[in-house]
């Protein structure tokens, strides 16, 4: 596979229910099992197992990946759980109360659907993204993985899991291969799981865009991001019968400077349209960069020249073609009202 072949999306993780079969040293005792006789049952050939410090398998054979990672949720939550008492019959307490513990990395990239992670039976270790104060230490299956502030998580199959670009982000801190890295990346994209921006602001906070392999993916990113924007802005148009304009076209004033490329131009309008697909590059702050200060420079300078600019997040496209389409043709509509633009040359790009 290469970052050009097409990526088929897989519906996320469906999990089977093994939170019953795992519980705390806590919940135990809660169910009137003492810490003494908990620990009897889990001797070697015993009826028992700790599959983690303070968890507990209730059977003795192999732990399924569902088993593995509710062991690896109560383990990061056990502090939080371990002074609530359980009601008789009441379902088990949450593996992540507060939302103080969740899935990341490629487990959890797993678990949005991602074709391009490996299955949960292949890993060996199943990250898990806390409090940066917390006092817990990678055992076992867990991997601990710390956090100034938590993004609020997404519930997949009733698992807390970390949002796409934080556990792309997660998962790309362990892996040095770039093609795995790439194809990552790109189906984040492909999926309409995010858009590429996320990605990078995840990255670029991470500290991961000094790393060659990791730079290389980003770029392979922000072009796929682009063309994906650009095909839905095709269907924008088509789908919701607005004018046909003029594509990726270079403006110009007659015998004069340049006033830069647009993505769509309507002439008789003088509209103008630019998708904002601008993201944090490697060792640079956006709002130092002198590109995005080009950025406001052009727009102001078509604008006293009578062109209307309208910028469309790619987002926008992807969640609200509805509110996109209404702006166009509202800009498109307002030209009547308007003085008569400047004349403007339009060339192919």
């Amino acid at each position: 596979m290469n970052h050009n072949t097409p990526l088929s999306h897989r519906p996320p993780h469906p999990l089977s229910d093994g939170t019953h079969r795992v519980l705390t040293h806590a919940q135990l005792r809660a169910r009137g099992v003492p810490a003494a006789q908990a620990g009897e049952q889990c001797r070697p050939g015993g009826p028992w197992q700790q599959l983690l410090p303070g968890v507990v398998l209730l059977h003795p054979g192999p732990p399924t990946s569902e088993e593995r990672l509710h062991a690896v949720l109560l383990y990061a939550a056990r502090e939080r759980t371990a002074g609530v008492p359980a009601q008789p019959g009441a379902d088990e307490p949450s593996a992540s109360p507060s939302g103080e513990a969740m899935i990341t990395g490629l487990a959890a990239l797993t678990l949005h659907g991602f074709s391009s992670a490996p299955a949960l039976p292949s890993l060996d270790v199943f990250d898990v993204l806390v409090p940066r104060l917390r006092r817990l230490r990678s055992a076992g299956c867990a991997r601990v993985v710390r956090a100034a502030a938590l993004p609020v998580p997404e519930q997949v199959a009733g698992v807390p899991v970390a949002p796409v670009p934080r556990a792309l982000a997660d998962a790309v801190a362990g892996l040095q291969d770039a093609g795995t890295v790439r194809r990552l990346l790109t189906e984040a994209v492909r999926g309409g799981h995010c858009d590429p921006a996320a990605v990078v602001r995840e990255l670029t906070g991470a500290k991961l865009l000094n790393r060659p392999h990791v730079v290389d993916a980003v770029d392979s990113l922000l072009a796929e991001g682009r063309a994906l924007a650009e095909s839905r802005l095709y269907r924008l148009v088509r789908e919701h019968g607005l004018p046909e304009p003029c594509w990726n076209v270079d403006l110009r004033l007659p015998g004069g400077p340049r006033l830069g490329v647009v993505d769509a131009y309507w002439p008789e309008q003088a509209v103008a349209l630019e998708l904002d697909t601008r993201a944090p590059r490697p060792g640079r702050r956006p709002e130092d960069d002198a590109v995005w200060s080009e950025y406001a420079r052009r727009r102001e300078h078509l604008e006293r020249l009578g062109v209307t600019v309208v910028r469309i997040a790619p987002r926008r496209l992807r969640d609200a073609r509805e509110q996109a389409a209404a702006v166009v043709r509202t800009a498109l509509m307002a030209a009547a009202d308007r003085d008569p633009a400047a004349y403007v040359v339009v060339l192919p790009r």
